[in-house]
Parts: structure tokens; sequence; C-alpha cells
């Protein structure tokens, strides 16, 4: 396990692949495969090499499809880009689904598998790999392929919009920052242009969501699903929950968070003297003091944050400043780069890969901690060999992620020295977290309605989610005039095209990073070996038992969420 005492970066050394191999095409890697398909395995240790080797290929896989996938987002103009990447995901990728399902068959039926499951270094992967046998089924592999291209039209899509403000060309998430401004007439035309720019291409993503629902239930429906949330479920391997604890997340949202929402807005709008506030009031800082600005390059985004790492462990910050001399960050906003932001594992070198849009706000602060902590999940846990162990399950990566958000606020003095300044910041992301929240269970519920209501018309399914929006909103919001604009809300949650159902993963870990800030606040040292010691196990114990490794629980239930709101509520002076 790597440690901060002895920090490095060590990629895989190849082991079975020869060390020049390429791969442009499935003839490159079609040997590896049958000889695995082939290789007799007589006993647990031939078995365990297999493993071995089987995941050395998967790692070498898994990188050259992330550079094909990060060079294709940094650059949507660049066709050749999109072609690299397309070309791999329906010409490479779909031979090795079809192979892997052989060797899966080849794992699950060896008279030693139940052995192996039986031992707690591969409890996880077994299971994994059992449930992935089962929902198999060879008439989807072009489905998927097709799939994946199409998700990638969501990303394509949205990168292009921009607005003119002033007469200049301004992406959204550099538009964005203008909700941030004092003054109210700059915020509500920077509202209105976006709202606007989104809803001329409503139509365009509502055809595109039509396409990926049929495409998906088709899915679900060759796998013996009834409907592609119940298949969706088992496909992200979630093993340790179920859809009616999904369920108590909205309940328990409902029922403990809407209520210090309601009383942020309460004294926002108390603070800027206003009966009910509108759309472009929930954003900026309500006493009139203007954004925020923790940086202005990303050269000084990065310097501020290594040395915020550093004060936490310094490993942390030496992982950061080698990925920047490495190349390995793609920080600043663009055109023509695509939304959001992403760390991405890179299984060879052992490196991740760190992708995002800043434009110099609070919110990229709090990204690149974000990211960073996943960072630091790909560090800790490198030293795993087996690829089920490594592909992290959600709950598992963004509890890294976002412990990382809190407990980095202890080292925000770096971007705001003046302690007015760092006391609004931190403020800011408290509010942030109670704020989400419901916007997380909106989502997900959304989507469990989507999936369970096939052949819903556009019209049923904005009503939806207006109504979904009105449970999980504030009444002292009016959004009165721009209802069209709300009604189209959910198109602009990347996760809903690309990523379907992953995002409820994002509430149970802010819960579950929660928990761990209040160790780390009790007690630093023994709350970040807990984190350091959750995070090196990767994927290879079930969840709960990562977590209970972390020091905290995995539970939703609404006692405990409201525990949690009752400490954050605290903070922030509720």
């Amino acid at each position: 396990m790597a440690t901060s005492r002895d920090f490095s970066i060590r990629p895989l050394e190849r082991k079975y692949l020869p060390k020049e191999l390429r791969i442009s095409s499935w003839d490159d890697v079609r040997p590896w495969f049958e000889e695995l398909e082939g290789r007799p395995l007589p006993d647990m240790a031939a078995l365990e090499r297999w493993l071995a080797d089987r995941s050395e290929l998967a790692f070498v896989l898994e990188e050259e499809l992330a550079w094909r996938y990060i060079r294709m987002n940094c650059h949507t103009d660049r066709k050749d880009y999109a072609e690299a990447f397309n070309a791999f995901v329906k010409e490479i990728e779909p031979q090795v689904e079809t192979f892997s399902d052989r060797l899966d068959s080849r794992l699950v039926d060896h008279p030693l598998a139940d052995e192996l499951a039986a031992r707690e270094d591969y409890e996880v992967m077994m299971r994994v790999v059992r449930n992935r046998k089962q929902l198999f089924r060879e008439e989807n592999v072009p489905i998927k392929a097709e799939l994946q291209v199409l998700e990638q039209e969501y990303g394509r899509i949205v990168s292009q919009m921009t607005i003119t403000h002033e007469g200049r060309e301004l992406t959204l998430q550099q538009a964005a920052n203008l909700l941030r401004e004092p003054d109210r007439a700059v915020r509500e035309e920077a509202f209105r242009k976006i709202r606007a720019r989104r809803y001329d291409d409503a139509d365009r993503l509502d055809d595109l969501y039509d396409r990926l629902i049929e495409k998906r239930q088709q899915i679900a429906r060759n796998a013996g699903y009834e409907n592609y949330r119940d298949y969706r479920f088992a496909e992200l391997g979630r093993f340790d929950y179920t859809v009616d604890d999904c369920l108590t997340f909205h309940t328990s949202v409902r029922q403990t968070v809407m209520p210090l929402v309601e009383e942020l807005h309460r004294r926002r709008a108390r603070q800027m003297g206003l009966e009910r506030l509108r759309p472009w009031d929930t954003e900026h800082d309500p006493l009139g003091r203007p954004p925020l600005k923790p940086f202005s390059t990303a050269a000084e985004l990065v310097d501020k944050a290594a040395r915020g790492f550093d004060r936490i462990d310094p490993a942390f910050g030496r992982l950061l400043r080698t990925m920047q001399e490495k190349g390995y960050l793609d920080l600043e906003s663009r055109k023509n780069k695509a939304p959001g932001g992403f760390n991405y594992p890179l299984y060879e070198s052992n490196l991740p890969f760190i992708f995002m849009n800043a434009t110099g706000n609070l919110r990229d602060v709090e990204t690149l901690f974000h990211e960073g902590g996943h960072a630091i999940h790909s560090w800790l846990s490198s030293h795993i060999h087996i690829i089920e162990h490594k592909e992290l399950p959600s709950e598992v990566a963004e509890l890294a992620s976002m412990s990382m958000e809190l407990i980095s606020m202890g080292t925000w003095d770096l971007f705001f020295p003046d302690g007015e300044e760092l006391q609004r910041a931190r403020t800011e992301q408290l509010e942030g977290i109670v704020k989400v929240l419901p916007w997380i269970a909106a989502v997900d519920k959304f989507q469990h309605w989507v999936y369970t209501h096939p052949g819903h018309s556009r019209r049923e399914r904005a009503d939806t989610w207006t109504a979904i929006m009105e449970e999980f909103s504030s009444p002292m919001v009016d959004w009165s005039g721009f209802e069209h604009y709300r009604a189209t809300g959910w198109q602009a949650q990347l996760h809903i095209f690309e990523v379907p159902f992953y995002y409820i993963e994002y509430g149970i870990a802010q819960l579950g990073a929660l928990a761990v800030w209040k160790n780390y606040r009790d007690d630093p040292p023994a709350a970040l070996d807990a984190y350091r010691r959750a995070l090196a196990l990767g994927y290879s114990r079930p969840v709960p038992a990562i977590y209970g490794t972390a020091g905290i629980r995995f539970d939703f239930s609404e006692g405990y969420v409201r525990e949690l709101m009752q400490m954050v509520a605290g903070e922030l002076g509720l």
C-alpha cells in the first residue's frame, strides 16, 4: 500500500503482455484473450496467476480507452479524436466484452470457484464476476456500443453552447459566474441568456434522451428485466442497498434537509430585503459583496491546492505536483471542451488525469480538491492487481472525493487570506451541501419515474420533473414566467444522459463525507488514518465494510441524516 512515508508513482510493470504492444485494433489483443481462454488451470496457484494476467490485459485496455476519452473531451472540435474513441467502442470493445464473457464463464464454472469466493480477498471479485456473467447477453453488445457513442452526443451539444455578454463570447460555465455578481440586473440578464440558450436545444436533447431511453429499455428486456431501472441497479453492482433504500433517501432528504433549505432561503431574502427570491437571486452573496476570487490562473489554482494538500498530508501535495509536471491536468474552461469535470484513473500509468472547467470561482477550488480526492484514492489503491478491485463503486469513489472537499476547508486560507472571505467560502461550501442533496434526490427520483413509465410523452416527462421540483424546492424562490425553463431543467444534468442512475451515489457519499469530517474535526490524525486505510482497500471489501474502515456508517435513514444535518445547521448558525 502507498504511504506518506513512501511516496512514489510506480507504473504497471507488464509481466504478461509484451512491453511494445500497442492497441490499434482487436487483432492486436485477440491472441491474449485466446491464450487466457485456452490456458490449463489445474490448481489455485494457476488460477490466481490467470486472474492477475487477465487483469493486466484489462488494465492496458482500460488505459487505451481512457486516453481516447480524455483527448476527445479536451478537444471536442477534433474529429480524429472522436473517431479514435468511437472506433474503440464500436470495433474493439464489443469483441472484448464478448470474449470477456467467455473468460467469466471459465472462472464461475471452475471447480475452485466456490473456494475462491469464500476467501476474503476474492469475495467481492467473485460477486462482481458472477453478477456480470448473469447480466451478459450477446444481443446487447452492439446496442451498448451504439449507446456509448450516442451518450457522447450530449457533451458535443452542450460544449457548443455559448452566450454573448458585453461583446464577449462565453461558455455556459464562464457565464455562470455572472450569476454571482452583486448587480441584480447583471444576474437576471445572465440567467435569461443562459436559460434561453439551453432552451434553444431543448428539443434536440429531448430527441437524444428518447433514443437513449429506447435503447436502454431494450437492453433491460433482453436481459430479462421488466425495466431499465431494475437492470441498471444490477449492472451498477448495488449489492449493498436496494431501490427501497433509494426511496428512503428521497424521504430522508425531504424531511430533514428541505427545512434547512427553506431557512437558508428565508435568511437570504431577509438579508436582501426581499419578500421572495427570483431564480437569479440564489447564487450570489446576499450582502452584495463581489464574488470570491480565489485565483486568477490554473497555475495559481494548482499551486495553492498543492500547498493545501501538503498541510493535510505532504504525499498528497506531491501527487498533485507530479500530475502537473507530467501533463495530467486540464483545468481551464474553453470553447470546444466538454462540460463537467472528472478524475480518470489510468491503470497502467498508475497516475490519474484530472479534467475540469475552471473559471476562477470557489466552485473550482472545491472541484480540484474533489477530483484530487479521487486522485489520492487511485494512488492509495495502486498496489491492487485485480481489475474488479480497482473499478470502484461510486459510493466508495465519491466518499474519497467529497470527504477531501470538507477536510480541505481547513487549508482555504491559502485562497482567502482575509478572514471574512474565508468564512464566506466555508459558509458557501456548507450551504452548497445542503442545497445539492435535494437536487440529487430530485434527479434520482426523476430517473426512477422515467424508466418505470414506458411510453411516456415529453409533456408527461416535463410535468413529472416540475412536480418533483416542487417537492424538492423552496417556495421562497419564485419561478413565475420561467416555468418552461424549469420544466426542462433536468437537461442540465449530464449524468441523466451519459451515466444513468449514477447520481444518488453523490448523496450517499456526501452523508459519509460529513461523518468523516465530523471525525476529522474531533481527531484529525485518527480520522485521516482511517480515511487512508479505507481508500487503500479499493473495492476489495463490501461497501459497508469500507465505510466502517473509514470510521463511519453506511446509512441514509431519516434519523441518521437528521443527526448530520443538525451538525451542519450548527455550523451555519441556523
